[in-house]
């Protein structure tokens, strides 16, 4: 839509982030002004006097809401009350103070954990409410939803312009590869990329392996959030991914391939597997913005793969080589 970003002024939190940079990217890409991207030390968004100072020095007409404190399966059993209350104290006033300020749209951006646990595959939006989310990330998954509440609350008071989109697992270059923090497939390209340089015999995997998993590339991801923030006005929930369903004993085996990792994958069946299966039904973001991803699963991958190895100072493009590699 030429010219839908020119002169506008846009928030984006997290927009130092994981995904938040490439939304900003693809904001500029787009002809959108640099956005305003607040950082947590000086604007703490669980606290009202942070948003409030956010409000004032910004006067966004858009925000898009991107931060968040995430992590895996093992950083959400660890750490429930945090998972829930600072992802629930980041978003719920900031909605607040943008309806008082007049902001033109918000853009809420959830999660995939918010479904129940036994969601019928694909996941439709339409199974959002229809039971409570997997145990080991609930309180995230719920704390997110809360927001999806809010935003069709306010938008039958107030005639608030909130949307809510619901991204399945991302991954990517610039992802966490933090093993104490990480998701499933940064977890798995350290392990692998780490255990073939060294000459490891083997690499241990939290659960069975059974569960499946969906999974979208950063990069199509920000483009969904965009072509949604330019395009997308109404109530429903909007899943975002790539339509492709995998299990984890199927993506452990494609990442030792990728990274050159020979040895024996080591299951940890005590540990947990989370929800045992995760796709959704994406078409009602291609019929409300016309979003469908682009990359595929096996190059986004390889290019994941080539910036972890880029920022470890090893080898790119090329098959050489515990975190917990059973992530959300």
């Amino acid at each position: 839509m030429a010219g839908a970003w020119e002169n506008k002024r846009v928030v984006v939190t997290g927009g130092a982030g994981f995904l938040g940079s490439f939304v900003v990217t693809e904001l500029i890409r787009r002809g959108c002004p640099p956005p305003f991207v607040p950082r947590s030390r000086e604007y703490d968004l669980r606290t009202e006097a942070g948003v409030v100072r956010l409000m004032e020095r910004a006067r966004p007409e858009l925000i898009i809401h991107l931060a968040a404190v995430v992590g895996g399966i093992g950083a959400n059993r660890d750490q429930p009350g945090r998972f829930f209350y600072d992802n629930l104290m980041m978003g719920a006033p900031l909605m607040e103070h943008a309806r008082i300020a007049g902001v033109g749209k918000f853009v809420a951006v959830g999660t995939v954990c918010s479904y129940p646990r036994e969601t019928p595959v694909p996941f439709r939006e339409d199974d959002l409410w229809t039971g409570y989310p997997e145990e080991t990330n609930a309180p995230y998954g719920l704390a997110k939803k809360m927001l999806l509440v809010q935003a069709q609350a306010y938008r039958r008071q107030y005639g608030f312009n909130a949307i809510f989109l619901l991204p399945v697992n991302l991954y990517g270059p610039g992802d966490n590869f933090d093993p104490r923090t990480s998701h499933v497939i940064p977890a798995l390209i350290r392990k692998c990329v780490d255990a073939a340089a060294a000459r490891l015999p083997e690499v241990e995997v939290w659960g069975t392996g059974s569960a499946t998993r969906e999974f979208l590339y950063v990069e199509d991801a920000a483009r969904a959030i965009v072509l949604a923030a330019e395009q997308y006005d109404g109530p429903e929930p909007v899943n975002v991914g790539a339509g492709q369903e995998i299990s984890i004993r199927d993506l452990v085996g494609l990442v030792a391939r990728l990274t050159g990792f020979t040895g024996r994958i080591a299951w940890d069946v005590s540990k947990p597997d989370g929800q045992p299966r995760r796709a959704l039904d994406t078409s009602r973001a291609a019929e409300r913005f016309g979003f469908v991803a682009e990359t595929p699963f096996e190059e986004g991958l390889r290019r994941t793969i080539d910036w972890y190895r880029q920022s470890i100072g090893g080898p790119v493009g090329a098959d050489v080589g515990a975190a917990r590699g059973g992530g959300r």
